[in-house]
C-alpha cells in the first residue's frame, strides 16, 4: 500500500513538473507570429513584402471595441495602400533594370517577338472568321474552319505563354512573376469582406464581463493582443528605418542622373533620351518610396493609438478583477462573522447538548453553503442555460435520490400478492425478523435471534428502506397458511436400543404432527399443481448425527409459525417421557408402523 500510495503522488508531481518545465520552455512561442517575422518566414516565396497587409488582417478580427474596430479599418487601409505602392515599386524596379540578351537568350527573344506576331495573326484569323459566320439574329453559325482557328490560336498561346516564362527565367526579367503576385492579391482583396462597425465603446465593452471567470479571460485576452500589436508596431518601425534609407539612396540616384540627364554630351540623342527616361524612373520610385515612407509612419501612429485603447481596456478589467475580488472576500468575511455569531448564540442557550451540536453542525453548513454559492455567483455569474441546468441538477437529485425513488417503487411491491405484511417472519438482508411496520420509504422489523433455534425477540428494531424489494432480497417465512419446517435436536447414547429409540422419538414427532403435516401438504399440492411444479412432502424425518457425548439425533418436521413453540416444548416433552420411561415406550412400539422413516 505505501509504495501505491508513493506512486499516486510520485507520477502526477512528476507530470506537473515537466509541465511546468515545458510550459516556460515554450514561453515564447506565440511572442512572434509568423507573418511578423520577415520575408523569410512568411513571404520567401513572393518578390513583393506584403507583411503589412498580412499583420493587420491576421489580427484585425481581435479588435474588440468600436473604437478598436475604427482603428483597425484605418490600419487595413493604409497597409492596403502601401502593398499596393509597393507592387508598383516593384515593377519600375523590373522595368528599369534591363540586360543585353546573347546567346540563347536572345534566339528565345526572338522566338517570343515570332510567336507574338503569329498570334496576333491568329487572332485576326478568328475575329474575320467570327464576323463572316455571324448571324442577322446575332448568333455565330456553325464552322469547322473556325474551330480549328481557335484551336490553332489556344496553341499559339500556350506556346507563347511557355517561351514568356522561359525568357524572363534566362534574362532574370521579374515583371512576370510580379504581375502575377499582383493579379493574386487583387483575387484575394475582392474576397475579403471588412468587418462591420457592431462593436460597443471601451468601457462599455470592458464592463460587459460581469463576472470574475469574464474578466480574468478578458485580462490575459488583452494582454495577448496587446503582445501582437506591440511586435506589429515594432515590424512597421522596422520598415520605417528600411524606408528611410532607400529614401535616401533614391534622392541619390535621382539627382545623379537628373544631373546626368541635363549634362551637354556628345552622345546620340537615343542615349540622352534613355538618360533623361532613367532619371525619371529613378524620380518616380523615390517618390513612391516616398509615398510608402509616408504611409508607414501613419500606420506607426494607428498602431500606437490602438495599443493605447487597448491598456485603458486592460486596466479597466483589471479594476473590475480587483472589485469582484473584493466582494469575493467581503462575502466569505460575512460568512465567517455570521457562523461565529450564530455559534455564539447558540452556546449561551440552555439547551440539551446533543440536539445543540446539530443545531450548530446544521446552521455552519447553510451558512458556508450561502457564502459558496454567492461566491461561485461572483466567479461564474448566473446561468444561462436554463434548461441545460435544469436536466443536470434533475440527474442529480436522481443520482442523490435513487435509494429513496427506488424505495417508494419497491413499496407498491411490498403491498403486492407476493409482498409482506404486518406480522409476516422475514428475511432482509440476512436480518431476521417479524414485521411490525410497512411505510412508504421504510419497513421496521422487530429482530430475533436464529428463530430456527430460539426464536425469541432481542428487543432490537432494524429499518429497512423499500429498496431491497427492487435492488436487494427478502425472504417471507410466512406462507399461506404460515407453514415452517423446523426441527429439535436430541441426544442419547449409544447402546443396543438406538435405533429403537429413533423409531420411537419419530412416531411421537409423526403422531403429533399429523395434522398440520396434512394440511401443509393439501395447501402446497394446490399451489404446486397450479405452477404445475413437483409435488412436496411434509413427512418428518430424522437424521443421526455422532457426538462426543452420543448421537445427536435431528428431527425435523412442518409445523405453523405461530405453533412453533408450543409444538416444540410438547415434542420435547414427550421425548423425555419417552426416554425415562421403557413401558411407555413399549407401548408405543407396538402401536407404532412396521417401517418408520429414519434417515
Amino acid at each position: 500500500m505505501k509504495v501505491f500510495r508513493r506512486l499516486a503522488i510520485t507520477i502526477p508531481a512528476a507530470l506537473l513538473v515537466l509541465c511546468l518545465a515545458a510550459t516556460w520552455w515554450t514561453r515564447g512561442s506565440m511572442t512572434h507570429m509568423p507573418f511578423l517575422k520577415g520575408r523569410g518566414a512568411a513571404g520567401q516565396n513572393t518578390l513583393v513584402d506584403q507583411r503589412p497587409w498580412q499583420t493587420i488582417e491576421s489580427i484585425a478580427p481581435l479588435a474588440v471595441s468600436a473604437e478598436e474596430q475604427s482603428l483597425a479599418r484605418e490600419a487595413e487601409r493604409l497597409a492596403d495602400h502601401e502593398v499596393d505602392q509597393a507592387f508598383a515599386l516593384a515593377l519600375r524596379q523590373a522595368s528599369l533594370h534591363t540586360h543585353t540578351l546573347t546567346g540563347g537568350a536572345l534566339a528565345i527573344q526572338q522566338k517570343v517577338a515570332q510567336l507574338q506576331a503569329m498570334v496576333k495573326e491568329d487572332q485576326a484569323h478568328v475575329d474575320a472568321l467570327t464576323a463572316s459566320l455571324k448571324q442577322p439574329n446575332g448568333t455565330i453559325a456553325d464552322s469547322d474552319d473556325l474551330d480549328v482557328a481557335k484551336a490553332q490560336l489556344q496553341l499559339g498561346t500556350d506556346e507563347l505563354a511557355d517561351a514568356s516564362e522561359e525568357l524572363a527565367r534566362v534574362s532574370g526579367d521579374q515583371r512576370g512573376q510580379i504581375q502575377g503576385e499582383l493579379t493574386a492579391r487583387e483575387a484575394a482583396m475582392k474576397k475579403y469582406d471588412s468587418q462591420a462597425s457592431g462593436g460597443q465603446i471601451a468601457i462599455l465593452s470592458s464592463t460587459r464581463h460581469g463576472t470574475l471567470a469574464g474578466r480574468i479571460s478578458a485580462w490575459f485576452d488583452q494582454r495577448s493582443r496587446m503582445n501582437l500589436i506591440k511586435q506589429a508596431k515594432a515590424d512597421t518601425d522596422a520598415d520605417i528605418a528600411r524606408l528611410s534609407a532607400e529614401h535616401a539612396d533614391f534622392e541619390k540616384k535621382a539627382a545623379t542622373a537628373s544631373a546626368a540627364a541635363d549634362t551637354p554630351s556628345t552622345d546620340a540623342a537615343r542615349s540622352k533620351v534613355a538618360r533623361m527616361s532613367q532619371a525619371h524612373a529613378l524620380a518616380q520610385m523615390h517618390n513612391i518610396v516616398e509615398d510608402q515612407l509616408d504611409t508607414q509612419n501613419q500606420l506607426s501612429a494607428v498602431y500606437a493609438k490602438w495599443l493605447a485603447q487597448v491598456q485603458l481596456q486592460h486596466s479597466i478589467v483589471g479594476h473590475l478583477a480587483l472589485q469582484s475580488l473584493s466582494w469575493i472576500a467581503l462575502v466569505v468575511l460575512c460568512g465567517v462573522l455570521l457562523t461565529t455569531g450564530v455559534r455564539n448564540l447558540l452556546d449561551r442557550s440552555h439547551t440539551d447538548r446533543r440536539r445543540l451540536h446539530t443545531l450548530r453542525t446544521i446552521a455552519t453548513l447553510g451558512i458556508q453553503f450561502v457564502t459558496l454559492c454567492l461566491v461561485l455567483l461572483i466567479i461564474f455569474g448566473a446561468p444561462n442555460q436554463v434548461p441545460t441546468i435544469l436536466g443536470l441538477g434533475a440527474a442529480g437529485l436522481t443520482v442523490v435520490f435513487q435509494d429513496f425513488i427506488l424505495a417508494f417503487f419497491g413499496w407498491f411491491i411490498l403491498m403486492g400478492r407476493n409482498g409482506i405484511r404486518v406480522g409476516d417472519w422475514v428475511e432482509i438482508n440476512g436480518v431476521g425478523g417479524e414485521v411490525v411496520e410497512i411505510g412508504l420509504f421504510r419497513t421496521v422489523l422487530l429482530e430475533t435471534g436464529n428463530w430456527t433455534d430460539k426464536g425469541h425477540p432481542t428487543g432490537r428494531r432494524v429499518t429497512f428502506i423499500n429498496n431491497f424489494a427492487i435492488a436487494g432480497q427478502y425472504f417471507n417465512f410466512s406462507t399461506t397458511g404460515q407453514w415452517m419446517w423446523d426441527e429439535i435436536t436430541v441426544n442419547i447414547p449409544p447402546g443396543a436400543d438406538t435405533y429403537k429409540t429413533i423409531e420411537s422419538i419419530h412416531d411421537v414427532v409423526v403422531k403429533e404432527t399429523e395434522k398440520d403435516a396434512s394440511q401443509a401438504e393439501l395447501e402446497w399440492q394446490k399451489t404446486t399443481h397450479q405452477n404445475g411444479l413437483s409435488q412436496f412432502k411434509a413427512t418428518p424425518s430424522v437424521d443421526m448425527r455422532p457426538a462426543g457425548s452420543g448421537i445427536d439425533i435431528v428431527v425435523r418436521y412442518v409445523i405453523r409459525a405461530g405453533d412453533r413453540f408450543e409444538m416444540r416444548n410438547r415434542l420435547y416433552q414427550s421425548v423425555i417421557n419417552l426416554l425415562h420411561k421403557p413401558q411407555a415406550m413399549d407401548e408405543l412400539e407396538a402401536k407404532a408402523e412396521p417401517e418408520p422413516s429414519i434417515r
